[in-house]
Order: structure tokens, then sequence, then C-alpha cells
């Protein structure tokens, strides 16, 4: 019998060891033809054992891992070009199929720490892939969806497979990374987590107009194919979170699921819900409706509850003891305001171009594109310049650009020229690409190594309440202005909020310590057992 143990850098999971050697020796299901397929197993083992074996492992996990994020996002903001002609084949309204946009982060805020808590009792790979796995399912649905409540449901779980996969491929990433060279990682994170969208938009927005959406979504098949072979072959079996120091794979709960805080993880659902929520609906309804209100009080009580029973929880899903950090709470707090006002102005900006100076849709969304360009491509240069420089300042200067773009907005007169609108969504674009890498470094590094899961989830769950809030406090501050909706008084005042936002990121940069490193930063981290 072939012994799948010699010579391999990584050893198989005691299931996928036993399955393998019972089906090599006939004893199996697959025992009589089904040689094959352990024999994949010994290709991929055999493959890996090559890639491990590269003393730049860490930047093969991120590339796989990027590969997925690819595959996953670049359709992300394209369904929103795509949506009067879904309206059209659906019988349905555009208003209606909004859901299509706001159940995904509503799934994602109910699911997100629940799954990244279990990647941190599970392992981060096994999550991935069931991530991808999720994906690919909420493709087809989309696809293939015949009415707009099964394509609404379809993107429901598309948040839920977005949560898993967020929390799971940036926890796998930030484990293979010293804590010195994480910026540089999630610098290249930020590359395609804003890229990618961008890339969608230009090759998205043809396809639906000549071929139609369905095509679009059809088409992602193959390249989340493509990223989960990558990924079995690439990303370790075993997470360097569950090694002990004897090198000896801590032992795995009998039961994970019963080792969730259940409690917990249903409170800090709610109050995400409830007030995501809130949120949404309030300026449609009113903020100072008795529905939102009500909501709203409901996000803030089930909030309350939630860290009540966190500090009296003997596994709480988020220990609290974090809170108590300063590079921990003030690099969220950088995270939330910049995305309010990034993603505030963001959505802002072309009905501005649209309403006030008369701008096609299509050139108003051509404009649109040199704010995540310019965050893409600005993203993995600033990881390198952060090394030199300290994250400290690196998100300071980032909002200090922010807001140098939103008071550019405030300024703009009845005949602005382009140049500065173009710089104005620059700066913008630049000081997302600047803070994103420090602030998710500088988080993660006060995390322990076996938390990165759940932690990882919490990072993108607070970029995501800012990007909402943002959206819709900017929106109704420009509808209830007293210049009158629409007006070009209106859209300053909306920027005027932006501007208060980017400066209480620049606050939150001051309190933030850069992370402490030698004469020179090392290329990996430490010697990882693949």
């Amino acid at each position: 019998m072939t012994d799948l143990r010699n010579n391999a850098s990584e050893p198989f999971d005691a299931d996928e060891l036993r399955e393998a050697e019972a089906l090599l020796g006939g004893t199996g299901s697959g025992g009589d033809g089904g040689i094959s397929v352990p024999y994949l197993m010994l290709f991929r083992h055999r493959a890996h054992s090559r890639v491990a074996g590269s003393d730049r492992y860490q930047w093969w996990v991120l590339w796989t891992v990027l590969a997925g994020l690819l595959s996953v996002n670049i359709t992300f903001t394209v369904f929103v070009v795509a949506l009067p002609q879904v309206a059209t084949e659906l019988h349905t309204t555009v208003s209606t199929l909004t859901w299509t946009s706001t159940a995904p982060l509503l799934a994602f805020g109910v699911a997100a720490p629940i799954l990244g808590k279990l990647g941190d009792l599970r392992g981060y790979r096994r999550l991935y892939l069931w991530g991808l796995s999720g994906a690919a399912i909420s493709v087809v649905l989309t696809a293939s969806a015949p009415t707009a409540s099964i394509l609404i449901a379809a993107r429901l779980f598309d948040g839920v497979q977005g949560a898993a996969t967020g929390a799971a491929s940036m926890a796998l990433v930030l484990q293979e990374f010293s804590h010195e060279d994480r910026v540089k990682a999630m610098g290249w994170w930020a590359l395609v987590g804003a890229g990618g969208p961008v890339l969608g938009v230009t090759i998205g927005a043809p396809i639906i107009q000549y071929y139609g959406w369905r095509v679009l979504f059809w088409g992602e098949l193959p390249l989340m194919a493509i990223a989960a072979v990558l990924a079995i072959i690439v990303l370790p079996a075993r997470d360097r979170s569950r090694l002990l120091p004897s090198g000896e794979e801590r032992p795995r709960e009998a039961h994970p699921w019963r080792q969730l805080d259940w409690l917990g993880s249903v409170s800090l659902a709610l109050s995400v819900t409830a007030g995501l929520l809130a949120l949404n609906l309030a300026p449609s309804w009113g903020f100072t409706s008795a529905r939102i209100v009500t909501i709203g009080v409901a996000s803030v009580a089930f909030g309350v509850w939630f860290v009540w029973h966190e500090q009296r929880c003997a596994r709480p899903l988020i220990p609290l003891r974090y809170f108590k950090k300063r590079n921990f709470v003030f690099p969220l707090g950088a995270r939330f305001f910049v995305n309010f006002a990034y993603m505030g102005g963001f959505f802002l900006f072309p009905v501005l171009m649209e309403r006030v100076y008369h701008y096609s849709e299509t050139s108003a969304g051509l404009l649109s594109t040199a704010r995540p360009l310019v965050f893409s491509l600005s993203a993995p240069v600033a990881g390198y310049v952060a090394i030199k420089v300290g994250e400290r300042w690196s998100v300071v200067v980032g909002s200090a650009c922010l807001a140098l773009s939103m008071v550019a907005f405030t300024f703009l007169g009845g005949d602005p020229v382009v140049a500065v609108i173009v710089v104005a969504l620059a700066l913008s674009g630049l000081a997302n690409g600047i803070t994103t890498p420090s602030t998710a470094a500088s988080a993660s590094n006060e995390v322990a190594s076996d938390e990165l899961g759940v932690m990882s989830a919490a990072q993108q769950l607070i970029t995501q309440i800012g990007v909402v809030a943002g959206i819709q406090v900017m929106v109704t501050v420009e509808a209830s202005s007293r210049g009158g909706a629409g007006s070009l008084a209106s859209f300053h005042d909306a920027y005027w909020v932006g501007v208060g936002a980017a400066l209480a990121a620049m606050v939150c940069g001051f309190f933030m310590r850069n992370t402490p490193r030698g004469e020179r930063a090392h290329g990996g981290g430490e010697p990882a057992v693949h």
C-alpha cells in the first residue's frame, strides 16, 4: 500500500488519510474501479508539497485567496446596472429589486460573526471552501431565477456565503504573514476588493447590454471553479492557529456547534440587523417616525444584551477584552468613518452629476470609476509605505485626503472644472487605499491567532455598517436640505457631513500605535507548518 505520509510537508487530515488508505487497499468505497479518487488526493498532496516548500509560500496563499475573492466580488456592483433590464424581464419594479443589494447586507450581518467563529473552531480552509461552494450555488440560483422573490432569496444567500468567504479568506492570509508584514498583504487584499467591482463594471456592462444579465452570472462559474482548484492545492489543511507549541495539531472539538456562543450570536445578529434595517428604511419612513425609532431602540437593546451576555459567557463570541485595546478600537473606528464618508460620497456623486450638472448616466458612471480605480491601485503601494512611515500616519494622512475630497465637493459651483472633480474623486480613492491596509493589519495584530476568523468577520461587519450608515445618512441630509432636494446646496450639506466623518477618522488615526518593527521588515511570517 502506498504510504501517503512519506516525503510530505503537510500530513493529511486523519479522516482524509484513513479514507485514502481504505480506497487504495480496496476496503473502502470505490475499491473496485475507484482507484482514481485516492490518486487525485495524492496528486493534490504532492502538488501542495511543492508549493509549500517555497520560501514565498505565504504569497501563494495570498494570490490563491485573492483569486477566490475576485471570482466572488466581480459582479458586486455591476448588478445595479442591470436592475432596469431585470425589472422588465421579471415583471417587477426597480424599487423592489433594490432588495437584491440590501438583502445581502442584512444576511452578512446575521451570518458573519457565527461563521467566523466556526472557522476558528473547525478551520479556515474548510470554511473558505464552503463559502466558494455556496457562492457557486448562489450564482446558479441568480442566473436562473424565474421571479423577483427567488432572485432576492438568491442574493440573500449570497450574503451568507460572502460572510463565510470573507472571514475565512482574510484569516487564511493573516495567519501566514508576520505582524510586521500584514499591512503589505492587506494592501493587495484591498486591490482586489476595490478593483474587482471596477473590472466587473468594465466587462459586465457591455455583456449585459448585448447578451443579457443572466450570461454575466453564468460566466462567474468558471472563475469560481479555478479558484476552488487553486484553494484545494495551495491552502494548508492545518491552520497554524490550531498548532500546539510542539507542532502537534490541537484536538478538534467533538461537537463544534455546541461550543458556539449561540445567545451572543443571536443578540448581535438581531442588533446589527435591526440597526441596518433602521438605516435602510429611515429615508423613506423618516428618521423620527415611530417605526424607525422602535427598530432603533430594539437595535440598542439587543446590543446591550449582547455586551451583558459576553461579560458572563465562558466562551464568548467576541471577547470584550479586545475593546480595551486602543490598537483594536481606534483602527475599527477609523475604518467605520472612512467608509461612511467614502461610500456616502460615492453614492451621491452620480446623482449630483445627473441632476445638477445634467451629465448622462454613462458619463457620470465613467467619472465615478476614478474613485475605486485610484483606491485599488494605491492600496498595495500604501501597504509597503506603511512599513516605512507606520500605520498611524498612514491613517492620519489618508483621512486628511478624504476630508480634502469632501471639502472640494462642498465648494463646487454651478459650472465646475472637470479636472477639479476628477482630483476630488482621486483623493477619495487614495484615502481609502491608504487607510484600509493599516486599519485592517493593526486591528488584526491585537487578536489571538485562534480568533482571526471571528475578528476578520467583525472588521468586515464594521466596514459594512459604515457603508450603510454613510449612504443613508448623507442621502437623507441631501433630501431634507433647506435648499431643496436635488439643488446644489443640498449636496453641499451632505458632503459637509462627509467632512465631519473624515475628521473623526483622522482623530482615530492619531490614537493608533505603529506596529513595532526592527531595522527591516521580514518577507514572511513565522515558520509555518503546512
